[in-house]
């Protein structure tokens, strides 16, 4: 578990620091147009997992992981991760000098569902990736 929570801090601080560089750098978070720039975050869940995924493996495991393993340890990165990137949504909100109203709720919550898509996606991604042992069906 001391795994998945040092990995799912990680992904949760690359993300407040990315919606802060985002809102400093100009452009709004507070609309429901996504910019293009916005697609890069994608990369934190994604290098989250993997180097996460790939530790409990080497460490944990001594190189002898199945797929569900990979899953299950993706899973809580990711529970991890995306309750402290929540919270720091949140934070920003209400205190990061965008004005709150409900379309701002709205799109934030709009974004935080793609969040976990995107970040469902790259946990099988991963996991597809990183299992070692076979489980032949036959």
């Amino acid at each position: 578990m001391k795994n998945s929570v040092i990995f799912g801090l990680i992904i949760g601080i690359l993300s407040l620091i990315w919606l802060f560089v985002m809102h400093a750098t100009g452009y709004n978070l507070s609309d429901s147009k996504t910019n293009p720039i916005e697609y890069v975050s994608a990369l934190i869940p994604l290098i989250g997992l993997y180097f996460g995924v790939r530790n409990f493996r080497d460490g944990e495991l001594k190189g002898k992981m199945g797929f569900l393993e990979a899953l299950i340890q993706s899973f809580k990165i990711l529970i991890v991760g995306g309750a402290l990137a929540i919270f720091a949504g949140i934070i920003f909100i209400n205190w990061g000098g965008v004005e709150s109203t409900d379309t701002t709720f709205q799109s934030f919550s709009g974004r935080i569902f793609g969040a976990l898509l995107v970040g469902v996606i790259e946990a099988f991604a991963v996991s597809l990736l990183l299992t070692t042992k076979s489980n032949r069906v036959d």
